[in-house]
Order: C-alpha cells, then structure tokens, then sequence
C-alpha cells in the first residue's frame, strides 16, 4: 500500500506551524501581559509539565483501543477550542489552569502521530525524516511571519493567529488515512520488561538531559534577544535559520541513516549541543557567532530527534509503539523541559543567562557520558 506522503507531511506541516507561532513568541506575550520571569517559567513548566502524564495516558488508550487516529482527532479539535480561551483570560491563576486544560490535550497527538508515520512507513521508517521535514517548513513560515508581523501590530493578535493553526491541525487530521495494522502470532513483550532494560533506562534519562537543556532556548531566548537590542523580525530570523538548519539535515537523513549508526548521530549532536548553548550564553552580542549556533540547531534538535524516534521503534515491538513514543514525550520535553523551565525561570536574574545557558551546556556533557557508556552499545548503522 503507497504511503500517503502529503496527507501525513500536512499534519506535520500544520502542528510545527503553530508551534512557531507559539514557542519564539508566547513568553514575549507574556511578559507584555505583565508576567515576570519566575512566573513565566512556571508557566512554561505547566505547558510542558502536563507531557508527563497525557502523552502516557493517551498512549495507553491508543494502544489498548486501536483508535490512534480518533484519539488525534478529537484532541486537536479540543486543543484549538480551549487555546481560543486565552483571549479572555487576565490574570495569572486564570493562565495557568488554562494552560493546564489546553496543554492536556495538546500534547496528546504528536506522539500518536508518529506511531501512524511509522506505521505508515513499514519497513523503509528511515523515510521518516522526509515526512517530519515538512513540520520544520511550517514553523519556519510562521516564525519569520510572525515576527515580521508583530514589529508592526500588537502581540495581542497572537492567539488568534495560533487558535487558527490550531484549527487547521485539526482539520488536517481529518484526513489522515488510517494505518494498516499487521498482525503477529508471538505474544508481546510486557511493557515494563522493556522500560526496565539498562539501554532503555539510560535513553530515556539521555532525553530528559537534552531537553533540561533546550528548556531556556525555548523559554527566553526570544527575551534575551529583545534584552540585548536585537528586534522581534532578527529574533524571527534566527529561529527560522536553525530550523532551516534542521531541514538541510532531514533531507539528508535517509543516507546518514544508512552510513552511520543511530549511537553515533546521537554523540556528535550532543558534541555539537554542548557547543551551541556556549555560544549562545557567552557571545549573544556577536551576530555571527549566533547565525552559527543556530546552525547548530540541526544536531541538537533534529540528530537527537530522529535518532529518539529510531530507538524508540527498534526498543518497542509493534504492540507497544503508542507507548514508546509516548513515554520518550513525556520524560524528554515533559519531564526534562518541565525542570528546565523551572530551573531557567527561577534562576533567570539570580543567577544570569551565562550561567543558565552553561547549566544547559553541562547537562548535555552528563547525557554523553551515560550515552556513550549504555545507548546503543550494539548498534551499527541504521538500515
């Protein structure tokens, strides 16, 4: 059966979308609603904090009920509808259960999305990248429009313009075809004795590391721009160009699969990881310093990424795959991005951006360590 590339690439294409809109540009909202640092850290750890438990439980229904695609369905319908509420709300109580509500739901079918891809995928799931690439086309259109656009009107527009996002997510998970589903005549592997195995333990805490460690980029690097003089539409620039960075390697993915291993992918972005946020925490004030570090976005998010979704599909059998991604979800960008956004957000002024974005750079140095020692010890390249 032929893979349905564009109907898959479009929800991608419209769920990074909104998040363009939404990670350079929502803790820039914030603070003009009159939020500071500490509480916009809370904030951001209640967005991601919420990937702890909803990606599991939705994973956990998915694989029990066989319903991925209605799960997705419903979750993004209901996702769009209450981010629309962030246009009444004032005062911070009000923010954050909202956040909480939205984020619920939010966070629910990505994970279930990629379990459909890599259904979808079969055995060529080294294709995966080709497909993802698209998510990285739409948030690069809506960071460089976005910025563009609030130089000029107020920031009061933003969630309308991710409420409408939001909307067409939805609409484009109405027309993903569902899955074939191939059955197996062995008993699965209980979910438990997976995660318990050393190499899995060690993945995981790997990805809370990486993800502690974009937790500040994501959170204030759009404010550490505006507090050094850089203007919204050169903030849009940069974050655009670090996406594009990812795309270049997306497309370059498939033959990097076949060289080289998924262990290797994963140690060289960290090397690369480590770099990037020293650049970034110590030369701010030097432009082309930091055209480099977003160039290096394609190692720390989109090597670790797509070596994450590889190990996740080798890890868990077919019975599990739901799960998996939805565990690797949680613990990485909730988990981890929960402590980092907390940690960055309370720390912030105390402390300084140098000493944040180095914390960051030393977390990534611990998740090589333990990546070298146990992740993918017996791997060879990814065929």
């Amino acid at each position: 059966m032929a893979v349905p590339y564009w109907r898959l690439s479009s929800f991608y294409l419209c769920y990074f979308a909104a998040l363009g809109a939404f990670i350079p540009y929502w803790s820039l909202y914030l603070k003009e609603n009159g939020f500071n640092p500490a509480e916009i850290g809370q904030l951001s750890a209640l967005l991601v904090g919420t990937k702890i438990i909803a990606p599991n439980l939705w994973g956990w229904i998915a694989d029990h009920s066989r319903k991925n695609l209605r799960i997705i369905r419903w979750t993004s319908f209901f996702a769009a509808l209450l981010f629309a509420g962030f246009l009444a709300v004032h005062d911070y109580m009000e923010f954050a259960w909202l956040t909480i509500a939205f984020s619920f739901f939010w966070n629910a079918p990505l994970p279930l999305y990629e379990a459909i891809t890599l259904a979808h995928l079969q055995e060529d799931s080294h294709g995966y990248s080709r497909i993802r690439l698209w998510g990285s086309v739409g948030f690069i259109l809506t960071v460089a429009a976005v910025g563009k656009l609030l130089d000029s009107q107020p920031i009061v527009l933003l969630p309308v313009l991710i409420t409408e996002l939001l909307a067409l997510t939805w609409l484009t998970a109405l027309v993903t075809p569902k899955s074939r589903i191939i059955s197996h005549d062995h008993s699965p592997a209980r979910i438990v004795s997976i995660i318990k195995k050393p190499e899995v333990i060690a993945f995981l805490f790997v990805y809370v590391l990486i993800q502690f460690a974009h937790a500040p980029y994501y959170v204030f690097y759009s404010i550490y721009l505006k507090q050094h003089l850089y203007s919204t539409t050169t903030t849009g620039l940069l974050w655009s160009l670090g996406v594009i960075a990812e795309i270049v390697l997306f497309l370059f993915m498939k033959a990097l699969l076949k060289r080289y291993s998924l262990r290797g992918i994963l140690l060289t972005s960290l090397i690369f990881a480590i770099l990037r946020w020293v650049l970034i925490g110590g030369y701010v004030d030097n432009i082309y310093l930091l055209l480099f570090a977003q160039l290096l976005h394609a190692a720390t998010f989109g090597g670790t990424h797509i070596a994450a979704i590889h190990f996740v599909h080798r890890y868990f059998d077919q019975h599990h795959q739901a799960k998996g991604q939805a565990l690797y979800h949680s613990l990485s960008f909730g988990l981890g991005g929960m402590l980092g956004s907390l940690f960055s957000g309370y720390y912030w002024e105390p402390l300084g951006s140098h000493i944040i974005y180095s914390a960051a750079a030393l977390s990534c140095g611990v998740a090589i360590v333990i990546a070298y020692i146990w992740v993918g010890r017996e791997d060879s390249c990814y065929t």
